[in-house]
């Protein structure tokens, strides 16, 4: 019976957004456009195909949580002793259920788009676009992905969610995701809406600047969620692998930091066409996310092994989606005027500059990913493409990225209203070059040396990027004391979180060392500055896992009074025959003491791999700020509004 209920709840969001889609096709063609009833349909049929769509996943939600295991996708994912958290993080951790996550966060931003207070005819062109985008993956969940499959025979018994999903970043992780990617179809939609006009204007960006805010901060905040989920999770310690999934999330944002640079520079009428091009791209992007993760074409390490056809269905709503947009750009090219940038020695030159370099790295990525899928479609056999390669094309990109945001708070947006006295000034900027030079080598060599005896050796890839780092960090922080520029305090933060995200990344990779150790009860080893010692192992029941837990003391060499305690696990998943590595993670400043258990040697010892993560959490504290940058934008964008909006209140009492 519930299967039924979500059934008809999808077919209802498909019938009622593709009804939102004739309507607006209608009123495009009428000579008399826009009435005040068309409007109000136009907001009926977004607000009905949102609430049937969250009426749809919950429905799902209540059926994972009283184990309706007639529902197919509910017994492949699900079991009686899975904890009631994780019954409903899998509504969205699957392939069905995650389509279906995609279609009620569409209608969503469809809700909102409907009843924002933009320009009325820009509005409800970017309306039943987004409608049609919500119709085109409603109808694709319904004919290939559907949640709701009932199964011929009920079983006693779910199969399990995967081990590796039952974990609290299931519950956080594919929502921030998810709302990121979505949240570019709003992009597009209002940029297309821009163009459907009869007067194309660029009134369109700085009203969708906040939606690509929304978007940038999600996915920022996936993609970071996602790396500490693996980090912690797979047992390898490692955060990023150049996975085909994680260069999937990495595309819409390299082009999405891109678009919001864009949007600023736009305000004074220069790069249009990349602001236009960079809107389209991403959600474009976006939809290539999905099919890697959704096609089974590609190898990964958390991607859903579904039918290629159900990929391939999202590459044809790919192309249709890009063709379309960009036929609608080059038709009304003419109507759009945009400036030229007049001097290199301003901020929207760098931000050219910035966007070329965001665009190249993508092209890297998308190369690096898809490369070895053509290769062998083509019969040319099998090819991979690594770290080794990511690293080389993309490590120089980042590093002129990063040198260029650091001359960003000696720099203007026009040099037009300059008085005769401000103008630039080199001395200053090169004087903090030159000090971030020093810096960096005076750090580079310290790390050098200290981890010598483990192997560390000279790395220009680290002096290089701890140069540019410090450069960004140094440059923000004394120009905003010394108030020189005009850098906003979001595009402060953000810089500056960047340049802590690169330099934890580099010092990781450079300065981080591991050792394997067959160790039981009683036996110890060295390991850098510290001592290990294996105390014991313990054996624990949880709800759907049995585990055998080791004990084990770190010990500080240099401070005798120091001691830390360890606690890795194997685990034992007994419905999907499984057993899963926990590692444990002792945070220091400057590292984590990372230990996995790896093959069991006997009946007491263990192969246990030890590993010290370089400035590991540093990687995560930069992106923590970059999420609040965006958190200060929008807040700032709301006072704004709320100020503007209360002035004009103020007006219109004096008037009366």
């Amino acid at each position: 019976m519930i299967g039924y209920i979500g059934l008809f709840t999808l077919i209802t969001v498909a019938v009622t957004s593709s009804c939102a889609v004739l309507h607006g096709l209608v009123s495009y063609a009428k000579p008399q456009r826009f009435a005040a009833s068309e409007i109000t349909l136009s907001r009926f049929f977004s607000t009905i195909s949102f609430l049937f769509a969250l009426s749809a996943i919950l429905v799902l939600a209540y059926a994972f949580a009283i184990d309706d295991f007639s529902i197919r996708y509910v017994s492949d994912n699900s079991n009686h002793q899975l904890h009631l958290g994780y019954k409903l993080a899998a509504t969205w951790g699957g392939h069905q259920g995650s389509m279906l996550f995609w279609v009620v966060t569409l209608s969503l931003w469809g809700v909102v788009i409907a009843w924002s207070k933009h320009r009325t005819s820009e509005k409800n062109h970017a309306s039943w676009v987004m409608q049609c985008i919500v119709a085109i993956f409603a109808w694709f969940t319904l004919a290939a992905s559907n949640p709701f499959e009932l199964n011929a025979v009920i079983p006693l018994q779910g199969r399990d969610l995967n081990p590796m999903l039952q974990d609290v970043g299931l519950i956080i992780h594919p929502p921030l995701l998810y709302i990121g990617y979505v949240g570019f179809a709003s992009v597009l939609a209002m940029a297309l809406g821009a163009l459907l006009t009869n007067h194309v204007d660029i009134d369109w960006i700085p009203r969708t600047r906040t939606y690509t805010l929304i978007a940038w901060l999600f996915l920022t905040a996936g993609i970071a969620v996602g790396s500490w989920w693996a980090y912690y999770e797979l047992g390898w310690g490692g955060w990023w692998f150049w996975d085909p999934v994680e260069n999937a999330s990495l595309l819409p944002w390299l082009t999405s930091t891109a678009l919001l640079h864009t949007m600023m520079v736009a305000r004074s009428k220069q790069l249009i066409f990349w602001t236009y091009s960079l809107a389209f791209i991403t959600f474009c992007l976006s939809i290539l996310g999905t099919f890697i993760v959704r096609s089974g074409v590609l190898t990964s390490v958390h991607a859903f092994a579904v039918d290629p056809t159900k990929g391939f269905s999202l590459l044809a709503i790919l192309t249709l989606v890009f063709v379309l947009a960009f036929v609608a750009l080059i038709y009304r090219a003419d109507a759009i005027k945009s400036s030229s940038i007049t001097s290199v020695v301003t901020k929207p030159f760098l931000v050219l500059i910035s966007a070329n370099l965001f665009v190249l790295a993508t092209a890297v990525v998308v190369f690096g990913t898809f490369y070895p899928m053509v290769y062998e479609l083509a019969g040319l056999g099998n090819i991979s493409v690594g770290a080794p390669y990511f690293n080389l094309l993309f490590g120089p990109i980042s590093i002129m990225s990063l040198f260029i945001m650091g001359a960003v708070p000696f720099l203007r947006w026009s040099t037009t209203n300059e008085k005769p006295n401000e103008k630039l000034s080199i001395g200053k900027p090169v004087i903090l070059l030159l000090v971030s030079l020093l810096l960096a080598f005076a750090i580079v060599t310290y790390s050098t040396m200290h981890y010598e005896p483990v192997g560390a050796e000279w790395s220009n890839w680290a002096l290089f990027t701890v140069w540019a780092s410090l450069w960004v960090l140094i440059s923000h922080i004394v120009s905003a004391i010394a108030k020189v520029g005009k850098t906003s305090l979001s595009a402060l933060v953000a810089h500056i979180g960047i340049a802590i995200t690169a330099f934890g990344c580099v010092m990781n990779a450079e300065y981080s060392y591991e050792i394997t150790k067959r160790l039981g009860p009683g036996s110890q080893a060295d390991f850098g500055d510290y001592q290990v010692t294996y105390v014991d192992t313990s054996l624990y029941i949880g709800r759907n896992f049995t585990a055998e837990q080791a004990i084990i003391e770190i010990a500080d060499k240099e401070n005798d009074q120091r001691t830390m305690v360890a606690t890795p696990e194997k685990r034992h998943y007994s419905v999907r025959v499984m057993t899963m590595t926990e590692p444990s993670m002792t945070p220091l400043w400057h590292g984590d003491i990372y230990i996995s258990l790896g093959d069991k040697v006997d009946a007491t010892d263990y192969a246990v791999r030890i590993q010290f993560k370089a400035f590991v959490r540093w990687i995560w504290f930069g992106a923590l700020l970059v999420c609040l940058s965006a958190c200060i934008a929008l807040l700032r964008k709301s006072k704004t509004a709320l100020v503007s909006r209360r002035s004009t209140s103020r007006e219109a009492v004096n008037v009366g």
